[in-house]
């Protein structure tokens, strides 16, 4: 797979509790149709797109009268599917890739690793339970079934903060950044980048 190849993918997800569509390209430039009833999470994923140089469409619609849980799940699961879809048989990329980005007085790193072995570690700690009316562990469900449907190694660390509005906007930024170094194509890759032959 060279980078001008398409990695790209688009899905449908429809249950009794939420109806998404999403179009999510590795290769894009940063551009973004976020919408969502959650809007905090439509904030997060428009940084992510930005700091990870993607293209990302989302419409999503789900029951938030009875909370955001499951529009903030679901949107994880299907953006995990989609770059799982997208990277293909993932030759050429260079798969790891650890990142910190500062907010402000906050900072968080974000490690990756395309490894087939869905995995996920979190150490976090807000200041507050909420950002406004969205509730901080809700990225917790997010994070956990992104790298779960990607099936990605993914550790997730907020060394620090006072503001949790920049603690988890530090996150998402990392989460791209990370996720566009590891997938970045490397010429010197020749095939799938695992002793085993296979990702």
């Amino acid at each position: 797979m060279t980078k001008q190849s398409t990695r790209e993918a688009s899905i449908v997800r429809k249950t009794k509790e939420t109806d998404i569509k999403l179009a999510f390209n590795v290769d894009g430039q940063g551009e973004s149709s976020i919408q969502t009833d959650v809007p905090f999470l439509n904030h997060m994923l428009d940084a992510f797109t930005k700091h990870g140089h993607f293209n990302l469409n989302v419409d999503a619609k789900g029951d938030i009268e009875i909370d955001d849980h499951h529009t903030v799940e679901d949107i994880g699961i299907v953006l995990g599917q989609a770059l799982l879809q997208s990277l293909g048989d993932k030759s050429g990329i260079k798969r790891c890739a650890s990142v910190f980005v500062p907010m402000d007085e906050a900072l968080a790193q974000v490690i990756v690793d395309i490894s087939n072995r869905p995995h996920f570690e979190y150490r976090a700690q807000y200041p507050s339970a909420h950002v406004g009316s969205f509730a901080a562990d809700l990225v917790h469900e997010f994070l956990w079934k992104f790298a779960l449907e990607s099936r990605i190694t993914l550790h997730v660390i907020v060394h620090y903060g006072s503001n949790t509005h920049h603690m988890i906007e530090a996150v998402f930024k990392a989460l791209g950044r990370a996720l566009d170094e590891a997938t970045s194509i490397d010429p010197r890759v020749i095939g799938v980048p695992s002793t085993k032959g296979v990702l």
